[in-house]
């Protein structure tokens, strides 16, 4: 069974990095990703938020290089979990995306910055740098 989930979006807020017991180094941070449609006639803005969790060189590449409004596209597994809001006690849901790619597409203010990252569990993967490095 393969499951895969590509996002594009904005940072919420700064990532924030940790090391497990074992010494690997995980970084969190959101991602808020906005779909604008029409209702009755008028456009309204829908703004889904993920958790997106990054292990290993990955981790360390996301912490050092991303900031908050920074837009990126993150490829993952997704998973969703219900809880109870402890504001208001209703029922809400949650998507934590576990990232396998990261790529920086470029920040708030638009300027161009297209580098893309790649890790997960292994910790094996090197980022490249220009698409020129591309081996295809």
């Amino acid at each position: 069974m393969y499951q895969q989930c590509i996002i594009v979006g904005n940072l919420g807020k700064d990532p924030e990095m940790r090391y497990t017991q074992g010494g690997k180094p995980v970084t969190t941070f959101t991602v808020a990703v906005n779909n604008r449609r029409q209702i009755d006639g008028q456009w309204q803005d829908e703004t889904t938020w993920f958790r997106v969790t990054c292990w290993d060189r990955l981790a360390e590449t996301t912490n050092q290089f991303l900031k908050r409004g920074r837009q990126v596209m993150v490829v993952g597994r997704i998973s969703a979990s219900a809880y109870i809001s402890s504001r208001d006690n209703q029922p809400r849901a949650s998507l934590e995306l576990t990232a396998r790619e990261v790529k920086f597409l470029g920040n708030r203010d638009d300027q161009p910055g297209d580098v893309e990252f790649s890790g997960g569990f292994s910790g094996n993967s090197q980022p490249v740098e220009e698409e020129e490095d591309l081996p295809f």
